[in-house]
């Protein structure tokens, strides 16, 4: 078969083959393996949530930063070992947190359903349940994700803070997401966090300039400074008004130019997005919706099905 015919064949069974992996992903897999499987995660949620209002905004990025990877399948929760790295080393993982709270999940599934909930399901349940908890849409998770059995710094490869949007758009429209779920999952950051070294390049002598960012509100650059100034791994909040609970004040935020990444603000001054990002600023219902449509094709990102992978007994280590 000629080259051409047989990469255009690849292609084709590519897009075929994820209706498949989607039927296989079902509400309520676990319902007669392990009946509680959803309610025990969610009391541990619950708990955690009790005690660290930020859990939403740890679970969220690491949910996406596991699916952005190789697919939802828990890679990113392998530790390291004296002989092999894993994804934990890479860069972008490094400020990753929440992987006790997956462990405590884990525990007691062990104890209750033996071999039976997998690491990549409790990470997808534990970030719906975290969201529900910050005043986010309460959705149906499919469940029925395997464990995958490869962990490699160098396979993690995503999208930075610094990005443009059409830069950015190419790490989502590889994993088949569109312009709207990109900007719409973005929102995620109304309860986010971010460290000052991913943004401080916009607070003063930007791109060469000898000055901040003209896209940066003045009096939100003097308030970063005063913070960062002090500690460049301080942390702020990507939403500066309503940190805590999970809206669509993010957008409203954006578009008064107070967008602390550059990617969050590109949103807003972007042609392609500016339409996108009013409608969510005016709808907050409208985004919500939208956010638990997104976050369901996410979490189905090249997921391990049927015997493919295992259901790893530790979510730390390969069986």
């Amino acid at each position: 078969m000629p080259r051409k015919m047989q990469m255009e064949v690849s292609i084709l069974l590519f897009f075929f083959a994820l209706p498949l992996v989607l039927a296989q992903l079902q509400d309520g897999f676990y319902k007669s393996t392990c009946p509680t499987a959803e309610s025990v995660v969610q009391e541990v949620v619950q708990d955690e949530f009790s005690r660290d209002r930020s859990l939403p905004a740890a679970l969220l990025r690491m949910h996406f930063h596991d699916c952005f990877v190789r697919g939802c399948d828990a890679s990113i929760l392998i530790d390291s070992t004296n002989e092999t790295s894993s994804e934990k080393d890479a860069g972008p993982n490094q400020t990753v947190r929440g992987f006790e709270l997956i462990d405590k999940a884990k525990k007691s599934l062990e104890a209750t359903c033996p071999s039976t909930v997998s690491c990549a399901d409790i990470i997808t349940l534990a970030t719906r349940d975290a969201v529900v908890l910050a005043g986010g849409p309460n959705y149906t998770v499919p469940t029925g994700r395997r464990d995958g059995l490869v962990s490699n710094p160098g396979d993690v490869s995503l999208p930075g803070p610094g990005l443009s949007v059409s830069d950015a758009l190419k790490f989502f429209t590889a994993k088949r997401m569109t312009l709207n779920e990109m900007v719409t999952l973005l929102g995620a950051h109304t309860v986010g966090v971010s460290h000052c070294f991913f943004f401080d390049n916009r607070l003063s002598n930007f791109k060469g300039s000898g000055a901040p960012d003209p896209s940066m509100d003045r009096t939100l650059v003097a308030k970063l400074n005063t913070t960062c100034a002090r500690n460049s791994s301080a942390t702020v909040f990507l939403d500066q008004n309503t940190s805590f609970t999970f809206d669509n004040e993010f957008y409203k935020q954006i578009i008064l130019k107070k967008g602390i990444l550059t990617i969050d603000q590109e949103l807003a001054l972007d042609k392609s997005t500016t339409s996108i990002v009013s409608g969510f600023a005016s709808n907050g219902t409208g985004f919500q919706q939208d956010f638990a449509k997104a976050m369901v094709k996410m979490g189905s990102i090249q997921v391990l099905v049927g015997k493919a992978g295992n259901i790893r007994k530790n979510c730390r280590v390969f069986n």
